[in-house]
């Protein structure tokens, strides 16, 4: 197992952050940590990065204990706080070589995750000078410099706009073909977009663990599109087995289908024919919106 935690319990003061938490999470798998706010989930994560100390409890990274071994499961994750700390003075090249410094890799590590995360046009650049796309990317790819077998994320998608959640996603996915990553969020669509298992915690526990494919609805399924230009809801309401359609905001649309096949290939095609660019294009669990809902009310 990647990360083991068994009976964790953290207190602030007189205030139970976390109550005898405990999951495993295996290699390769994208986990998504999802609770609101205040839920428990970075003080979680502080704790495998070995940042914080549980006040009982144990937690293991690739077998190494969180308290015993602090040295080897620093080596064996990769980590990017839900605040990116940056030096926005430097260049993008010079902060990873700085960080390269610490873990002692090479020159050509560096080169690769710059192509990785997708920095190569603006790694000239000062990161003071990036979006905050560019600026998760440089996070991201500084957490990757040693080659980690564990990612962990906290709040990776906060802030950016829907180009730059599509691409960092994209990246995310990509990365968790070969790594665990363990990722918390409190945007149930992240978790749909990115995740094949999700854990929610509630109040400083555990309160479900599921494979995302065992809440989904199989008599019906909703597909979230957001094209580049306005369209008639009764042209998407041509669409085979189409049940509903929803504009919820601007562009982007809830179209639900009578049926468990994935539509998202034809929805793919009408923007195609029609010739609309799609900036998002993901599954919408109601199952899981229902759950969470349910658990965390």
């Amino acid at each position: 197992m990647s990360i083991e935690v068994e009976g964790i319990s953290k207190y602030y003061g007189s205030q139970k952050a976390l109550n005898q938490v405990s999951f495993k999470v295996g290699k390769p798998e994208i986990v998504g940590f999802l609770g609101p706010n205040g839920a428990g989930k970075s003080t979680m994560m502080k704790i495998l990065t070995t940042y914080l100390s549980a006040h009982t409890g144990i937690a293991k990274v690739n077998g190494f204990d969180v308290n015993k071994n602090k040295r080897q499961v620093q080596q064996h994750i990769g980590y990017l706080p839900e605040h990116n700390p940056l030096y926005l003075d430097m260049y993008v090249k010079e902060y990873l070589a700085f960080n390269a410094s610490i873990y002692k890799v090479t020159k050509e590590r560096i080169n690769e995750v710059i192509e990785l995360t997708g920095l190569i046009p603006e790694s000239h650049k000062k990161i003071g000078q990036l979006s905050k796309g560019y600026r998760q990317r440089v996070g991201l790819a500084s957490a990757l410099l040693h080659d980690p077998d564990v990612l962990i994320l906290d709040e990776p998608t906060t802030g950016l706009d829907p180009n730059q959640l599509a691409d960092i996603r994209k990246l995310i996915k990509t990365i968790g073909q070969s790594k665990t990553v363990f990722l918390s969020t409190h945007i149930m669509q992240e978790v749909e977009a990115i995740c094949n298992r999700v854990i929610i915690i509630n109040k400083g526990e555990i309160v479900a663990d599921k494979k995302l494919k065992d809440l989904k609805n199989e008599k019906e399924q909703t597909v979230i599109v957001e094209f580049d230009y306005r369209v008639e809801d009764a042209f998407l309401l041509k669409l085979p087995k189409v049940k509903s359609v929803v504009n919820t905001y601007d562009f982007v649309y809830e179209i639900t289908f009578k049926t468990s096949e994935d539509m998202r290939s034809v929805v793919f095609d009408f923007a195609h024919d029609n010739q609309l660019k799609i900036l998002q294009l993901n599954q919408k669990n109601t199952n899981l919106e229902s759950l969470f809902r349910e658990l965390t009310s």
